[in-house]
C-alpha cells in the first residue's frame, strides 16, 4: 500500500483525537468575538477557507483567509493563525517573523522540530497525524476537525461517517470521467477547492471548483458525459435536475461534508492507480515549497 492509503485510512482515529485536544488548546485559538485571519499555502489554504467560513458563520467572529503571500499588511486583527503541516513553507515563516510583536500569532504544524516553532507565539502541534506523502490527506482534515471542535461544531457522527467514507464503495463509472467539477456553500467551498487540489496532485486529472451558485454563470457550459460534477452539502435548488440534463453525471452524499472529502482522496487514489501514477511523489511537487534566493 502505498502511504496515501494508509494515511487516508488512520482519519477516523486522527479525528477522535484531535476532538479530544481541542478544548486543552482554548488559550491558543482564537476565543470568540477575536477578529481573526487564517493563513496557509495549498491544501492549508483550503482548510483555512473552510475554518474562517465556519467561524463566522456561526456567529463567533469576524474571520478571514489568505494565502500567506497575499496577507494584507495595512489590515488589523486580534490574532492570526498559521496553518502548515511541514512548519517550513517559506511565505508563512515569512509572514509570522513579520507579525512578531504587532500581532498575535498562533500556528498548527504536525512537525515540532521545524522553525514554526519559535516563529510563532502559540503552536498546537499534531504529530500524530503527520504524513510521509507528499500529498496531504489526514493533517488538513484533522486540523479542520481540531478548529471544529474548539467551535462547537464537531461530533461523534461526524467521525462515523468518516468510516462509512472509507467502508462504502465509491460510485460506479467515476474512475473514467475524464473531468470533475467539485462545488461547495459556505464552509464547503474551501473543501471543494481541497478537492480539486486532490485530484490534479495526486492523479493529474482534469479539475475545477466553484461556489456552487457560481456553477451556473458559465462553468456549466463544459458539463457532458464524461463530466462529473461533485457537490458538498446541501445543493441548491434545482442544480442537481440541471447538471443531469446536460449528461453529466451528479455525485452528492448524505455524509457530514469533511468525511465525504475522505471519498474523493479515496478516488484519487484509486485514478493514480488505474494510470499507474504513484499517488504518493506528484510530479513537480515536494512535501514543504521552501523558497531560496537566486
Amino acid at each position: 500500500m502505498s502511504y496515501v492509503e494508509i494515511e487516508t485510512a488512520s482519519q477516523p482515529e486522527c479525528w477522535r483525537r484531535a476532538a479530544a485536544l481541542a478544548q486543552s488548546q482554548s488559550g491558543a485559538l482564537p476565543a470568540k468575538g477575536e477578529r481573526i485571519a487564517v493563513v496557509g499555502c495549498g491544501t492549508s489554504l483550503y482548510m483555512a477557507q473552510a475554518y474562517a467560513a465556519l467561524r463566522e458563520g456561526s456567529g463567533q467572529g469576524e474571520s478571514d483567509a489568505f494565502a500567506a503571500s497575499e496577507f494584507p499588511m495595512g489590515r488589523s486583527y486580534d490574532r492570526v493563525v498559521a496553518l502548515t503541516r511541514s512548519g517550513t513553507t517559506t511565505e508563512v515563516l515569512e509572514l509570522l517573523n513579520r507579525l512578531r510583536g504587532t500581532t498575535p500569532t498562533v500556528a498548527i504544524t504536525a512537525d515540532p522540530a521545524t522553525p514554526v516553532m519559535t516563529s510563532a507565539d502559540a503552536v498546537v502541534v499534531l504529530d500524530f497525524a503527520d504524513e510521509q506523502s507528499v500529498v496531504q490527506t489526514r493533517f488538513a482534515t484533522t486540523l479542520l476537525t481540531l478548529l471544529r471542535s474548539h467551535l462547537g461544531l464537531h461530533s461523534d457522527e461526524v467521525v462515523r461517517d468518516a468510516e462509512a467514507a472509507l467502508r462504502e464503495p465509491l460510485p460506479e463509472g467515476l474512475v473514467e470521467c475524464t473531468q470533475f467539477s467539485f462545488l461547495g456553500r459556505g464552509w464547503t467551498v474551501g473543501l471543494a477547492n481541497e478537492a480539486a487540489l486532490k485530484m490534479k496532485e495526486a492523479s493529474l486529472s482534469w479539475t475545477e471548483s466553484y461556489p456552487a451558485m457560481e456553477y451556473r454563470h458559465g462553468p456549466i457550459s463544459i458539463a457532458t458525459a464524461g463530466t462529473a460534477t461533485w457537490m458538498f452539502g446541501d445543493a441548491p435548488e434545482g442544480l442537481r435536475e440541471q447538471v443531469l440534463s446536460t449528461g453529466a453525471r451528479w455525485v452528492e452524499s448524505g455524509l457530514d461534508p469533511l468525511a465525504d472529502l475522505v471519498r474523493v482522496q479515496r478516488l484519487a487514489i484509486a485514478r493514480a492507480q488505474a494510470a499507474g501514477i504513484d499517488p504518493d511523489s506528484p510530479r513537480h511537487l515536494t512535501r514543504s515549497v521552501v523558497l531560496t534566493e537566486a
